[in-house]
């Protein structure tokens, strides 16, 4: 036996090369070729296997932070702003003539409406607009909860992006870049900041389906990925049902006890590894089994809102009582944050009108009105919106024209990229604030853009980060979530 071990231990594999060979040559030559950078980080490794990630690689924020968390609400597949937030009373006028052509100006369009003759306007008349709050903010008709509340909203109606298709779009909403690998803003969080609950994750997600387009653009796990960070960076997805996070549970016959014996010599074995190759990894591996030890109380503990109040369950609307839909992910996410889990990630599907957009749109718009609303009061009635920022917006817009024929009761809408809405509340924004603006026909910002990097920029900021100083060496490149561009809105800032 001992023989075999000995010739085990001879072999020599990829990584063994690499890391045993680190003061040679060779490396030396492929390192200057890499502009210097090493192969790994030892720095975070020391980082990791020390602190459990309980901070993160910035010994402090670069400044006076606004916000400890955010809470992003998601709304995948593109909600329509003309329904929902941008006024366009010209639309209904000119219902069903033709887009001129000096409005879309050849825009690229997408291979489901470049084929069409015609592009006939269409408004949200049969939903109608009101006005709200001090300010006389119009609210479309579709969402009447969060209308209540738009005094304490920062509405920016003047996002654009370069992304034209959904998945490009949400990953370059995500990750910076519209080309999959990158880490997502959560792993970028979870790097920079670390956690404030040595119990929970760092960075969680749930997921939702609308009633609109149930079964539209798929999600998937990479969105809330690491990318080239640590895996330690990555989401952990929150499921509805008994079982919250997979294979938490011990199977049976093991107890707490023999459990902690088993990580004990786990942790042991690998510690042997991590000292022989030195890869970072080892140590994410070790801090990822202690952290889902802990788990296995704290996780049942968060997920159990089985003592919430009536009232709380009034607030959030019938939905909150079931397992998996927006309105329960808005309650876990309140209780997650009470925890002080940094970023909370809800996704929610369905928003990917194409066609039978009015009658798609109004279940899609109930299943998160009331929701959001209460979230955010919530957060209030209970001292911690001031401190944690709620994001709520899709990976595009919609077209001010109708994909397809439009008839006197039905319609639909493509990806429209250049001009959408999106709204934060708390976390240092400024309260009862409508930012930007589109033309008249609602396809064009004609003032104040706001790019998807200067959007990460700013909540970076507010989160005391500057997005430019937030970096990761890989392959010989400095990479940030913001890649090469962006700037803070303080426009939008309290």
């Amino acid at each position: 036996m001992s023989k075999i071990i000995q010739d085990r231990k001879l072999q020599m594999n990829r990584r063994a090369f690499l890391s045993k060979s680190s003061m040679g040559i060779g490396v030396a030559a492929l390192s200057s070729l890499l502009g210097g950078c090493n192969l790994y980080d030892q720095s975070e490794a020391g980082l990791l296997t020390k602190k459990n990630n309980l901070q993160g690689i910035l010994d402090a924020p670069h400044f006076a932070p606004k916000a400890k968390r955010v809470i992003y609400l998601f709304q995948s597949g593109g909600p329509s702003q003309l329904e929902l937030f941008d006024y366009k009373p010209m639309l209904d006028l000119r219902r069903g003539q033709e887009l001129p052509e000096s409005i879309r100006n050849g825009q690229r369009l997408t291979g489901m409406t470049s084929g069409q003759s015609t592009f006939p306007l269409v408004g949200a008349g049969q939903f109608g607009f009101s006005q709200h709050g001090e300010n006389g903010t119009y609210m479309g008709n579709l969402m009447p909860y969060t209308s209540k509340i738009v005094d304490e909203l920062c509405i920016v109606k003047s996002m654009h992006t370069e992304a034209i298709n959904h998945d490009p779009a949400i990953t370059f909403f995500q990750t910076g870049s519209q080309q999959p690998g990158r880490p997502c803003m959560g792993s970028w969080l979870s790097y920079g900041m670390g956690s404030m609950n040595e119990n929970l994750p760092t960075f969680t997600v749930l997921l939702s389906r609308g009633t609109g387009r149930k079964f539209g653009q798929p999600l998937y796990s990479r969105l809330w990925g690491n990318g080239f960070l640590h895996s330690l960076h990555q989401g952990v997805q929150f499921r509805s049902g008994k079982d919250p996070v997979l294979y938490l549970k011990d199977p049976n016959g093991i107890d707490r006890a023999s459990r902690r014996k088993m990580l004990d010599q786990i942790a042991s074995l690998n510690q042997k590894q991590l000292e022989e190759f030195g890869d970072p990894e080892i140590s994410s591996r070790i801090a990822q089994y202690e952290m889902a030890y802990r788990m296995q109380t704290s996780v049942p503990d968060v997920v159990d809102v089985s003592k919430e109040p009536d009232h709380i369950y009034q607030m959030y609307g019938p939905d909150s009582m079931v397992p998996g839909t927006f309105a329960a992910n808005c309650l876990l996410a309140r209780r997650l944050a009470e925890q002080d889990v940094r970023f909370i990630q809800l996704y929610h599907m369905g928003w990917d009108q194409h066609e039978n957009l009015p009658d798609q749109i109004k279940g899609q718009a109930k299943d998160v009105d009331q929701a959001t609303a209460a979230l955010i009061l919530d957060l209030k009635q209970r001292g911690m919106l001031e401190d944690t920022l709620v994001i709520w917006g899709g990976e595009f817009g919609r077209t001010n024209y109708s994909q397809g024929t439009l008839t006197n009761t039905n319609y639909g809408r493509d990806h429209h990229p250049r001009a959408f809405t999106i709204f934060m509340a708390g976390g240092g924004v400024k309260p009862g604030l409508v930012y930007g603006e589109t033309d008249e026909f609602g396809y064009n910002i004609v003032k104040d853009p706001v790019h998807v990097h200067d959007f990460q920029a700013t909540m970076l900021h507010q989160m005391g980060i500057d997005h430019e100083q937030l970096v990761y060496k890989y392959q010989g490149r400095r990479f940030r979530l913001t890649d090469v561009h962006g700037k803070v809105m303080k426009d939008l800032l309290a």
